[in-house]
């Protein structure tokens, strides 16, 4: 019998990420790190995020949020699928981290403008 290894997961993760569009690959990666910078930098500057019903927009009102609720709790994502979905790229998967639940399964719906992220979506 097989049992799923933290190695498995990094593989079916890291498989995931190639095939996204660069922006979305870029926002990931960073989140892994926990670099704030280079997460917000694949997003429009008036990018719009949904975060389980709030809605934030531009990178001060993001910067916030990946501060004070990824980086504060270590927060990180990691995709185990990835499909085209009404023109936009929807990414599922857990989030692991120092918080109540943790790990928590999110889907993550990104629509790209100009090569950023112009909205993200982030539901349970």
């Amino acid at each position: 019998m097989k049992t799923d290894t933290p190695a498995d997961h990094r593989r079916d993760a890291e498989a995931v990420l190639r095939a996204l569009p660069g922006p979305i690959a870029d926002f990931i990666e960073a989140d892994a790190r926990l670099d704030v910078d280079a997460m917000l930098k694949p997003f429009a500057a008036d990018a719009v995020l949904f975060d389980v019903g709030r809605r934030l927009e531009g990178h001060a009102e993001l910067r916030t949020l990946f501060e004070e609720e990824v980086v504060a709790v270590k927060a990180i994502f990691t995709p185990d699928s990835a499909r085209q979905e009404n023109g936009q790229v929807v990414v599922e998967g857990p989030a692991h981290g120092a918080f109540k639940g943790s790990p928590i399964r999110f889907t993550y719906r990104f629509a790209l403008e100009n090569d950023a992220i112009k909205t993200l979506e982030i539901t349970l």
